[in-house]
This record gives C-alpha cells, sequence and structure tokens, in this order.
C-alpha cells in the first residue's frame, strides 16, 4: 500500500496544513480512519474505535470553527486515541481489565481536558496491559498488541498500543503513562520516541491518590522530538485537583529545541557494572549510538551509579507494591471480582498486604538517600544515559522473559529493572531509538536529566535525532508493503 501524505507528515507539519487550510480536518480525518482500517488489525493498537459517521461530524464541526476564525489550538482537528488508563468521558476506559470492561466515566481525566481543548478529536483508545501492569501489552479484553516491526513480537508497555499506533502512522502523536518504563520500553520497541516528565510536570487525576501517587506520571510519545515537545507543552500545566503538579509555564515547550550540544558531558551507566542482565547487542548500539554523540561534540564518560543498584530494587518493590496493590485491593477482596485479576495484579497486592508502614517509611527514605546520589552526579554531568531495556522486542505470546542470558527473572517486574532508578528519582527521561538488531527488531536508551530540566533534555534529544534519524531511516515494514 501506499499511506495517504496526510499521514506521513510529522504531527507540526500537520498542525500547520489545518491551520493555513491547506488540508481540511475532514480530510484529516477520513485519511487516518482509512489508515486505521488497513492497519490497526497488524497490530490491534487501537481499541473502542468511534463511528466514523459521529467522527466526521466532528471534524466538520472543527472545520466549521476555523471558517469563523476560531482555532482551539496546536490539535485543531488530529484524530487522537487515548491510552486506555486515561478517564474519557463518554467512551469506555477499561484499563485492560474485564472488571471494567464496560466501564464509562462520567468525566475527562485532566489529560485528556486538555487534549480536547486544544482541539483534538478523540478517536478511540489505545490499548494497554490490564491495570497497566508489565511491559506488554496484553489482556482479556481486546488481545495482545503487536510489534510494529515484527507482528510475531511484543509492542512493550504499557503503552503499547500509543507506540505501535505512532509507528504505524494511525495518529499523529500519542499520549501514554509511565511507572515501570511504560513511556519508555514501547517507544525503543516500536522505533519512536516516548518521554516520563519530571514529577508533576503533567498534573494527574482527578483520583482519590494525588498525594501518594508519585511513580506513575503521564507524558508524550512522538515520532519527532519537535513534536515530543509540542504534546507535552498541552499536557503540562499546573492544576489545583493535582496540587502537586508544577506551576512552570508550559509555553516553554513550544521554543525551538535547535541549539549547539559541543561539549555537552554524558554520563554513560551502561549494565551498572555487570548487575543487569543484557541481551546480547543491546549494549553495542547504545555504545554506538553514543559514540556518534561523541563524534558531534559531545564528551562520553562512563561512570559507575554510586548506589547500590540492589537496595534501590528493594525500595522499589516496596514503593511498587503499596500503591499498586493497593490500588486493587478492593477487587482482591471481593470474591466476585478477584478471579478476574491476572495472577501478576494478585501478586502485587499479596505483597503489599504483607508490607507494614515502617517498611514504606524506610523505602521513602532509600529513594532520597538514591535522589541525592543521582543529583550529585547530574551535578558532574549534563544528563545521565541507560538502556530503555535489557532485552529486544520478544514472542508476544510470552507474558514476561522468565530469563535473560541464563539470568533467571524472579518476578515480571524485574526484567525491566533498568528503568526503574529514574522512575525513583523522579526525573525526567527520554526514550530514544538507536537501532536494530540483525532480526530487524528496534531498541532505544533513556536520556536522563534534572529534576524540572525537561526542556533540556528535550533539547539534547533533538540534536541527538538530528544525528541518527533512526525513525524516518527505518519504517515499519507493513507500512510500506
Amino acid at each position: 500500500m501506499h499511506p495517504n501524505p496526510i499521514v506521513l507528515m510529522t504531527a507540526v507539519e500537520l498542525s500547520q496544513a489545518i491551520r493555513d487550510r491547506k488540508v481540511s480536518c475532514r480530510e484529516v480525518m477520513n485519511a487516518y480512519l482509512d489508515h486505521v482500517e488497513a492497519l490497526n488489525p497488524t497490530v490491534n493498537a487501537i481499541v473502542s474505535l468511534r463511528d466514523r459517521a459521529e467522527l466526521l461530524a466532528e471534524a466538520d464541526a472543527a472545520d466549521a470553527r476555523l471558517e469563523r476564525g476560531e482555532y482551539a489550538g496546536w490539535m485543531h482537528g488530529f484524530p487522537h486515541a487515548v491510552k486506555d488508563l486515561a478517564a474519557t468521558q463518554g467512551l469506555r476506559t477499561t484499563f485492560g481489565s474485564p472488571i471494567l470492561q464496560d466501564f464509562i466515566p462520567p468525566e475527562d481525566a485532566i489529560l485528556v481536558d486538555r487534549l480536547r481543548r486544544s482541539g483534538a478529536i478523540i478517536i478511540g483508545k489505545t490499548n494497554t496491559s490490564e491495570f497497566g501492569l508489565g511491559s506488554q501489552t496484553y489482556n482479556n479484553v481486546f488481545g495482545t498488541t503487536l510489534n510494529a516491526y515484527d507482528a510475531t513480537k511484543t509492542a512493550g508497555g504499557s503503552s503499547g498500543g500509543a507506540a505501535a499506533a505512532l509507528a504505524m502512522r494511525l495518529v499523529p502523536v500519542a499520549d501514554g503513562s509511565d511507572m515501570s518504563g511504560s513511556l519508555r520500553n514501547p517507544a525503543a520497541f516500536n522505533n519512536v520516541f516516548g518521554m516520563r516528565p519530571s514529577q508533576g510536570r503533567v498534573p494527574f487525576g482527578p483520583a482519590n491518590e494525588v498525594f501518594v501517587q508519585q511513580l506513575g506520571y503521564e507524558g508524550p510519545m512522538a515520532r519527532t522530538v519537535t513534536d515530543l515537545s509540542m504534546l507535552l507543552a498541552v499536557m503540562a500545566g499546573y492544576d489545583d485537583r493535582a496540587p502537586l503538579s508544577i506551576e512552570q509555564d508550559p509555553n516553554r515547550f513550544r521554543e525551538s529545541l535547535k541549539g549547539d550540544v559541543l561539549g555537552i558531558r554524558i554520563c554513560w551507566l551502561g549494565d551498572l557494572g555487570g548487575y543487569l542482565a543484557m541481551e546480547p547487542g543491546i549494549l553495542e548500539l547504545c555504545r554506538a549510538a553514543l559514540a556518534t554523540m561523541q563524534s558531534h561534540g559531545c564528551v562520553v564518560e562512563e561512570a559507575s551509579l554510586g548506589f547500590d543498584p540492589a537496595r534501590l530494587w528493594e525500595c522499589w518493590r516496596v514503593h511498587r507494591h503499596w500503591l499498586a496493590g493497593g490500588r486493587l485491593l478492593a477487587y482482591y477482596r471481593n470474591p466476585a471480582t478477584r478471579d478476574l485479576l491476572k495472577p501478576e495484579a494478585q501478586w502485587e497486592v499479596e505483597q503489599g498486604l504483607r508490607l507494614s508502614a515502617n517498611d514504606v517509611y524506610d523505602a521513602s527514605i532509600v529513594r532520597t538517600e538514591w535522589y541525592l546520589a543521582l543529583r550529585k552526579l547530574l551535578a558532574a554531568f549534563d544528563c545521565v544515559v541507560m538502556l530503555s531495556a535489557q532485552v529486544f522486542p520478544f514472542n508476544a505470546n510470552i507474558h514476561w522473559p522468565k530469563a535473560i542470558a541464563n539470568r533467571p527473572m524472579d518476578c515480571y517486574l524485574r526484567w525491566m529493572e533498568v528503568v526503574t532508578p529514574v522512575t525513583l528519582s523522579g526525573c525526567p527521561a527520554i526514550g530514544v531509538p538507536v537501532g536494530f538488531s540483525p532480526e530487524g527488531l528496534p531498541i532505544g536508551m533513556q536520556i536522563i536529566g534534572r529534576a524540572h530540566a525537561d526542556f533540556d533534555i528535550l533539547r539534547i534529544a533533538y540534536a541527538y535525532e538530528q544525528m541518527t534519524g533512526w525513525v524516518t531511516k527505518r519504517l515499519p515494514p507493513k507500512l510500506m508493503a
């Protein structure tokens, strides 16, 4: 097939074309819905797709607004699919769980409200793992999302639907969320960009966890770093329903990302001195990417973490069981819903029930110690680089890798241990592509910055993108078949 040129535009190009009336919102909607109809069955990325007639009526209304000189914002007329963990008023939000397969939220999440206010037309949802648990997107409501580059492999997760949809050009940009790498891992597995912003950058809610939920953040995914930054400008900004959200002006992210990276100091952490199990070939691709940055004037130095990674892992597990288990506890205690939870979800609750208040307090102390250690590292460097995943995309029929390089993984979280230090720090990180395995499977690395220095790492990621161009250099085979 030869895709409609509209779906091959960057989001910035599409936004400008709509604003300049070079394409109508109806043309854009038809182009994307035709493309979704043709290619979504190959990846199962978009779910709960709305009726075409309804969507075209909304596109016509968006065109009429332009006729009247009313421009909603950067996403005016964009077809957009929201991750199925974020509430969408009037459109079912299942969380990938049969418990909630018929749930229709009475109001939008803060994120969704901002997308709509910027002009986005919500066409459906993107598939996720059950309650966002695990970096493999499968559930008993919609099935498994497949990799854009190899339909026998996983798209990663839990924002796997968002990443696969982006890579296949089913949407211009995508939103996701990340606790255990759910913006970074699927971006790596599908050769796109995913950003976990600073804690509080994108307000989470409305929710009853606004004070304790400080590990899972929503953030943007895109095919270019400029698109990523522009979407972050839509998503970011203070909201008093999320009292810990950041009050900095989100319009900063609309500014140009161009800048000189000569002399930028990069700390490369590798496999943490052999602590992390790695599938062969991933470290080499990351080192090659860093060598490219070095050839353009960056200074790359391999260093140690400066903290015991085993302590970090235990700290992570306590926080994870406390938060994930607590969220699912009511379903676990109800005999009618317990058996509808996947084994990993039940395990999270059971592990959480074993914790004491002192366990959580002690883990919070370790988390603070780790943040201070990373802060010290980032005082000497402009950014830290780590892998985005310890394995290449694996068979989609496997729920999670039981071993890496012959080293057993003791739970469904362990194979993604590399992402947890960033999660615990609250610092921003951008997942960027670094290339492909000999079998044609994508992988990536994380660029990590100082707390609230989201714009600084966007600039570094933008410079890296100009050096490499992986997203346009290697398209998904089915996209151009």
